[in-house]
């Protein structure tokens, strides 16, 4: 997880006048699908940062707990931990949460270990992680997937994968793209760096992300996509006793 003490996204405000409104639009509104159709009980969110998805929660649950291993900047983090070796009982969670910290460890796989070990039998793993986005957060940054390497790290625990669900397509993911060239460029040129302070200072990706967003709908293909919410389940059978 992150050695920096992040923000870690305060609130789910988004227009299309955010740098990353093609990124977050598809991938907020899988990721409450996923919790309203799985999570339960005892929940446990693995990178939590500020918790900024606790109230996608709402009623279904009993208990939130969040680790990290840094404290946030609003005080949210409950246990203070690598995430791969979490100080707690072995299937003592109804439900893992983990969104946007996988590609940052590591021992990716040792994540997905302890979440499994965590679990309780018939529980489940709601996870998010990119298979595009920039360079960020360096030197802490490790690791991309693909909708099989996802499969493949959690059937390698003991999960049973229920879903794989990409957020956005081919158009959405040249969008953004595209705006990360524009508001990261280095270029020396006047006119480069004089058009890229503009777009930034007023806030021109409006234009960027009604336009791919409209273009992702109407030819979507996920093939490339941004980002995954994958849902992985504990066979009842696992005891781990």
């Amino acid at each position: 997880m992150r050695t920096e003490n992040l923000r870690r996204l305060e609130n789910l405000k988004l227009t299309k006048f955010n740098f990353y409104y093609l990124h977050y639009k598809s991938f907020y509104k899988e990721l409450a699908l996923a919790i309203n159709k799985y999570a339960t009980g005892k929940v446990l969110d693995i990178g939590c940062g500020n918790k900024p998805y606790e109230k996608l929660f709402g009623q279904k649950i009993t208990d939130y707990i969040g680790c990290d291993i840094v404290q946030s900047n609003s005080r949210k983090v409950d246990i203070l931990c690598q995430g791969n070796s979490i100080p707690l009982a072995s299937n003592s969670f109804d439900t893992v949460f983990s969104t946007q910290t996988i590609e940052h460890m590591e021992d990716h796989q040792g994540l997905i270990n302890e979440s499994f070990r965590l679990i309780k039998p018939g529980g489940y793993f709601i996870l998010s992680g990119p298979m595009y986005w920039h360079l960020h957060e360096e030197p802490h940054d490790f690791f991309r997937f693909t909708r099989f390497g996802f499969q493949y790290i959690l059937e390698k625990a003991g999960f049973k994968v229920e879903e794989i669900n990409p957020n956005g397509g081919m158009w959405a993911m040249t969008g953004q793209t595209l705006i990360h060239a524009i508001i990261n460029s280095n270029s020396k040129s006047f006119f480069i760096r004089s058009s890229c302070y503009l777009f930034k200072k007023c806030r021109l990706c409006w234009f960027i992300n009604l336009f791919f967003s409209w273009m992702d709908k109407v030819d979507y293909n996920p093939r490339n996509t941004l980002n995954y919410v994958v849902i992985g389940k504990k066979p009842i059978t696992d005891l781990n006793l």
